[in-house]
């Protein structure tokens, strides 16, 4: 089969020497000429027009139009004088039609969108609407970020004598934490290695001394075991969070203590684009003159950094998750429920990606990561917590903690350390 070539030379012609063909049935409407005119003031103008000897448009109106938007005054052009009257009215339906029968590749197509959110581009120029790239974006993996798994908000009850020891290093399937100071520069690169997660979530201990027990006392549920959390004496976590490598924080904390999270994020290098509220669906009895029924949480990208948004664009600042906080059998101070560590996680991070969690507590992070398919790398200072963290994560996904270097399972070790 002979084809016919069209001519290499592409010329540069005046815009107003080319005329658009009457009964084009291609219609382009403002939205779609607004986005072409983007693509090309981004990208160029990659794609010369197709015109008869006489200057009528084959292909190209709608670049033609965005060129108008743009204020262009000339345009690239390929004469297709080979083909006839008839041939050139097919051509321009062809030309149309043939692009609409290809299908996407939409595992493959949402890996490369995610990547270029990743480099924080601008996916107004890729041509889809919001709701499209909403719908592509959800991993069809991932749990709904409002849906809760049978189990994940099951807390076991702190050991009086705990298994774990400062120093452990625990691998639990991908996800991996250490009992220690996460102000330490050596105990942090020790659980990091050469990992460098791009996203930190945490719900850090903040104010006086934080004892809870008075709760029960105020008329909360007496069923619950309530404890101190160590170094809950400080509000300022500045040396933590200039250990953490990546871009972006979700950081709960007190409402009165907001000032001083935000300085100290502020002083590590982060910028606040935004802070989020949770708003709990029953009020947490306090001595003050308002029941709380709120708590805060900050989102900090650092300012140069990105923040590798992979969340849809319909989301509001207030999260409504219900809080079953009255109703556990043991409570860690600070506990959240699992959504609202699972939504900063979905929002800001790609499955298979590290999460960092300097203040693991309970381990709250740590199922919102293996519910979503994130390898979660935390730090936990009071041992009593890391081992409800591993019994907590063992029971929900029926796997078993490994101690690093030995290769002892948590089993084996408690009837060993327990024992001694």
């Amino acid at each position: 089969m002979d084809l016919v070539f069209a001519p290499r030379q592409i010329e540069l012609w005046p815009i107003e020497q080319l005329r658009p063909y009457a009964k084009n049935a291609k219609i382009h409407g403002e939205a779609q000429v607004a986005k072409i005119a983007a693509s090309m003031a981004k990208f160029g103008w990659t794609v010369p027009c197709l015109v008869a000897d006489d200057g009528e448009l084959i292909a190209g109106h709608g670049r033609v139009l965005a060129a108008g938007a743009l204020g262009l005054t000339e345009a690239p052009v390929i004469r297709l004088g080979h083909l006839d009257d008839a041939e050139r009215r097919a051509y321009r339906i062809a030309d149309n039609k043939l692009t609409e029968l290809g299908d996407w590749d939409e595992a493959v197509l949402r890996d490369e969108i995610a990547g270029l959110l990743a480099d924080d581009f601008d996916l107004d120029l890729l041509g889809f609407s919001d709701e499209d790239l909403d719908a592509l974006l959800q991993d069809p993996d991932a749990l709904d970020g409002d849906s809760a798994a049978e189990g994940e908000n099951d807390i076991p009850e702190p050991p009086v004598t705990p298994v774990s020891v400062s120093g452990d290093l625990w691998q639990l399937g991908s996800h991996r934490l250490v009992c220690g100071d996460s102000t330490s520069a050596d105990v942090v690169g020790r659980l990091l290695g050469s990992v460098k997660p791009l996203l930190m979530v945490t719900d850090p201990p903040y104010g006086v001394e934080y004892d809870p027990s008075w709760r029960n006392q105020a008329g909360a549920a007496k069923t619950k075991r309530t404890g101190k959390v160590l170094n809950d004496d400080r509000a300022d976590w500045r040396e933590a969070w200039s250990l953490f490598p990546g871009d972006v924080a979700y950081i709960w904390h007190g409402a009165l203590h907001a000032a001083t999270v935000a300085d100290s994020l502020t002083a590590a290098g982060f910028a606040i684009r935004s802070q989020i509220i949770w708003a709990k669906d029953r009020l947490v009895l306090s001595r003050g003159d308002y029941h709380w029924q709120h708590e805060p949480c900050w989102y900090a990208v650092r300012a140069k950094g990105k923040g590798h948004w992979a969340g849809d664009r319909k989301q509001t600042t207030l999260w409504q998750i219900a809080n079953k906080d009255q109703d556990a059998e043991t409570v860690h101070g600070t506990q959240k429920p699992v959504d609202c560590m699972r939504r900063p996680i979905l929002n800001n991070s790609n499955p298979g990606q590290a999460v960092y969690e300097p203040f693991m507590g309970s381990g709250t992070t740590l199922i919102a990561a293996e519910t979503t398919g994130r390898i979660c790398y935390g730090v936990e200072l009071n041992p009593a917590y890391v081992d409800v963290a591993i019994e907590r994560w063992q029971a929900f996904t029926g796997e078993e903690a490994v101690l690093a270097g030995s290769g002892e399972t948590f089993a084996v070790l408690k009837s060993k350390r327990i024992a001694a």
